[in-house]
């Protein structure tokens, strides 16, 4: 009888991939945010009306995504590498899970105010 293991690699070129979309992504908005923030009033109301808009939430909650993404995968791939019981591993990526939803869930919060 073999053994079928519960939770494994063969992600190789889609994480590659994931990981440097996701790093551009969270580039991409750190200089646009750093530019804007340059750009607007150094004050509580400048900074309320900047995240007032509706492109700039989204925008945060898309960057925010992929930061959850992107540490997904690395996080993922360190349990995998570093954690050889299968029961051990797969905790660890349940409780990654659950922790990494629960963030999501609380920027949603945060971003849009709710």
């Amino acid at each position: 009888m073999v053994r079928r293991k519960v939770v494994g690699a063969h992600y190789g070129l889609r994480d590659w991939i994931m990981q440097r979309a996701t790093a551009v992504i969270m580039l991409v908005y750190s200089v646009a945010l750093i530019v804007a923030l340059l750009a607007i009033p150094h004050d509580y109301a400048g900074w309320k009306d900047f995240f007032s808009c509706t492109a700039v939430r989204v925008l945060t909650q898309v960057t925010i995504l992929a930061l959850l993404l992107h540490a997904w995968v690395g996080v993922r791939d360190l349990w995998m590498d570093y954690i050889k019981p299968v029961g051990l591993r797969l905790t660890l990526h349940v409780f990654t899970i659950v922790w990494l939803v629960g963030c999501s869930v609380y920027s949603v919060k945060v971003v849009w105010g709710m």
